[in-house]
C-alpha cells in the first residue's frame, strides 16, 4: 500500500515541477488544504480520496485521466486480498 501512496505523490509533485509551482500555490488553486496536500506529498495521508485528486487535477487544469495516465500507475501490481 506504501507504493500506491508514493506514487500519488510522486506524481502531484512531478506536476507542480513541470508547471513550475509550488505545492502550496498548488493546494490555494485547487481549494484543497495546505495540510491536505502536504499530507499527500510528505506519505501521511492514509487515503486520498477520488474528490481531492479531481480537485487537484482541476487546479492543475488536467483531466483525472492525465493524472492517471502514466508510466507510475501502469507499472502498479494489482493487489488481490
Amino acid at each position: 500500500m506504501l507504493k500506491e501512496f508514493w506514487i500519488v505523490a510522486k506524481r502531484i509533485l512531478d506536476l507542480c515541477s513541470e508547471r513550475k509551482i509550488t505545492v502550496n500555490k498548488l493546494s490555494t488553486i485547487s481549494a484543497v488544504t495546505q495540510s491536505t496536500v502536504s499530507d499527500i506529498v510528505n506519505n501521511r495521508a492514509k487515503n486520498v480520496g477520488i474528490v481531492t485528486i479531481k480537485k487537484l487535477c482541476d487546479g492543475l487544469e488536467i483531466s483525472i485521466c492525465d493524472f492517471f495516465d502514466t508510466n507510475y500507475f501502469r507499472s502498479m501490481e494489482q493487489e488481490i486480498y
